[in-house]
């Protein structure tokens, strides 16, 4: 793998995995997002060799014809996504570490006495969805000149998580890149990240976005405009591979130590 690092505007630029990757002032990474587009909601259950639960019987034909016309009924075809221009969202999710450097008090439930294992490098948790919006606020005072910061939009979460992926992820790779099945967040960066070079996307901690929740298992073509909490995204520590998906979201609260962030930051003056 070829890397190449340029200083420019104090921002640290390496290519990793195809994909640029900027290191701002506080040491946070972030990696480009190409423009494209997706089909978000997408939902095409099948009806295979069916048994009866708990038996090797194969179900009868009435039945296996109920299976198919709830398979029909329950089936989306999605919507076209448009991500319009390129943008940089956080490698990881952003660590106790760098929201310590920035807010001071930890808010995190897994610290040292909990997890003994570098708590600084395991994501910040315990976070609503405005304690995020204070901590975006103060980074972007500290930081006035080069970035904005911000929370993604849900589609830029997914854009980005899918990197380049169709369908839903396989199982297989969830094993591989999400941090599920277990009794604590990791630190960060310990499993495979997708093919953009992105860690953590898929377990860990839920990840808030900037979209309201819209009471429902996807996503809606047009997100709207109020609601009584924000959508979180990507599962958390102790989900298992059936809810660590990028295909569905969740609103908050959370149950609190498993919900987190990541950001996507806006360059004001392009490397």
């Amino acid at each position: 793998m070829k890397s190449y690092w340029i200083l420019c505007y104090c921002i640290l630029t390496t290519l990793v995995y195809g994909q640029e990757v900027y290191t701002d002032n506080f040491g946070i990474e972030f990696v480009r997002i190409p423009k494209g587009e997706y089909i978000s909601g997408r939902f095409q259950p099948t009806v295979s060799n069916m048994v009866l639960w708990g038996s090797d019987l194969p179900l009868d034909e009435s039945m296996r014809q109920e299976a198919v016309r709830l398979a029909a009924r329950d089936a989306r075809p999605g919507f076209r996504v448009q991500i319009k221009k390129p943008y940089y969202i956080g490698k990881y999710e952003v660590t106790q570490g760098q929201w310590s450097s920035v807010i001071k008090k930890n808010p995190s439930f897994f610290q040292n006495g909990k997890v003994m294992d570098q708590s600084d490098l395991h994501p910040v948790e315990n976070v609503t969805w405005m304690m995020a919006q204070r901590f975006i606020k103060k980074l972007n005072r500290l930081e006035k000149k080069y970035a904005h910061y911000r929370l993604p939009t849900e589609f830029e979460w997914e854009y980005a998580a899918r990197a380049g992926i169709t369908e839903d992820i396989s199982w297989d790779k969830i094993q591989s890149s999400a941090v599920i099945a277990c009794q604590s967040t990791s630190m960060v960066g310990q499993k495979n990240p997708n093919s953009w070079g992105i860690y953590d996307m898929l377990g860990n901690v839920w990840e808030w976005t900037r979209d309201y929740y819209n009471e429902k298992i996807f996503a809606d073509e047009l997100s709207p405009d109020k609601g009584k909490q924000h959508v979180l995204k990507g599962a958390s520590f102790f989900g298992d591979v059936k809810n660590a998906t990028y295909m569905t979201h969740a609103g908050g609260p959370g149950s609190g130590y498993d919900v987190g962030f990541r950001l996507v930051m806006e360059l004001k003056r392009d490397p």
